[in-house]
């Protein structure tokens, strides 16, 4: 096999590797797809203004997140039922964040449990919490979760129903017999049935709250003292309650674009929302990285850190922990090497003005 050289390539790997319904699941957007497209495309449009004659001999990529030093802005995003991917799922993933020195979240929906991926030894662990009706099962999952040495509480925020997924539709998707939802083992919600429709979405359709609100934010704070991230803020509005309603962070997110289709790009949508925060909290970016220049271009445009997920996933599939561990040093590599030609040693010295959108004229800042 002819070496692979950057992020994009396990895609078109994966997708021949994996059942079509599996790489389908993946893959998809919601609806016209419209979103999923522009998750990348709008990267395009963001272009360099490279400072020269800096003396870049030493880089240092490093950054904090929440307290917790990691050496590089990037991280595993959330993403269900990873054994559909490869046999080790969640635990590859876990192994590969860990040799990274780098932060996992770990989707509610995984085909791992909180405490098996804990037991693959030491590392820097998020929880992904879906809020199901059933507050019980919530206060059960973070309990464990929490028990089980997680740092953080990604709350899902963007999930009050489920995306239209039209290729799980056709697909009739469903988790594989073999599988099950780890982390309701013992909570009697652990298997899919199959339907007419996704079925994850019928799972999902009786057991997620429609109800979530702003209250239940506050709800969550007195059940757990770890801090809580809200992925899936698109708006300066609702940044701006985040700050409010005590989250620690904030992760700018459509969800992979799997859920409302016709959302901007988050890398469109992230800078109303940090200029809304005034630094009051951190702000992360998901979806569409692909290279080390979007890293850049996140941070440039004030997020904290970007987090993985498709990558993830597909490098998973085509070559287990080894290809996770490739896709994380690779863009290690790109972003420290675009860093070095953007003339940053510190991601501190990233700025906006290291950027521009392709339509505008650059802006000169008079602290030169």
């Amino acid at each position: 096999m002819m070496e692979i050289t950057n992020v994009s390539e396990y895609d078109k790997l994966a997708k021949e590797r994996l059942p079509k319904m599996i790489y389908d699941y993946y893959a998809s957007g919601a609806e016209d797809e419209w979103t999923l497209e522009e998750n990348r495309n709008a990267f395009s449009r963001i272009l360099f203004r490279p400072r020269i004659l800096i003396d870049v001999s030493h880089i240092d990529i490093s950054i904090t997140v929440l307290g917790f030093n990691i050496p590089m802005p990037i991280m595993i995003a959330p993403s269900a039922m990873q054994k559909m991917a490869h046999p080790e799922g969640e635990f590859a993933t876990a192994r590969a964040a860990s040799a990274a020195g780098t932060i996992m979240a770990l989707s509610t929906m995984a085909t791992c449990s909180v405490e098996e991926v804990a037991s693959t030894g030491p590392g820097i662990r998020f929880f992904q919490l879906y809020v199901l009706k059933d507050r019980s099962v919530v206060t059960q999952l973070v309990k464990r979760a929490e028990y089980a040495g997680f740092k953080a509480i990604v709350l899902t925020v963007d999930t009050p129903r489920i995306g239209r997924r039209e290729a799980d539709i056709k697909n009739r998707f469903i988790l594989p017999q073999h599988l099950t939802l780890k982390n309701f083992e013992g909570i009697d919600l652990g298997k899919i049935n199959r339907t007419d429709n996704s079925g994850l979405a019928s799972y999902f359709s009786h057991q997620v709250d429609r109800s979530l609100n702003w209250k239940d934010v506050k709800w969550l704070q007195t059940i757990t003292k770890l801090p809580i991230l809200l992925k899936g803020v698109l708006t300066a509005e609702d940044a701006r309650l985040a700050v409010q309603a005590g989250a620690a962070g904030i992760i700018v997110s459509n969800h992979g674009a799997r859920q409302l289709d016709f959302v901007p790009a988050t890398i469109m949508a992230l800078e109303e929302i940090v200029k809304a925060v005034e630094r009051q909290i951190p702000v992360f970016l998901d979806g569409g990285v692909r290279r080390g220049t979007d890293v850049f271009k996140a941070l440039a445009l004030g997020a904290s850190g970007v987090f993985i997920g498709r990558p993830v996933v597909f490098s998973l599939a085509v070559n287990g922990e080894a290809g996770v561990r490739k896709v994380l040093q690779m863009l290690r590599d790109e972003f420290e090497l675009t860093m070095a030609l953007s003339g940053c040693r510190t991601v501190e010295e990233i700025t906006r003005n290291h950027v521009m959108m392709d339509t505008e004229t650059p802006r000169i800042s008079s602290n030169l």
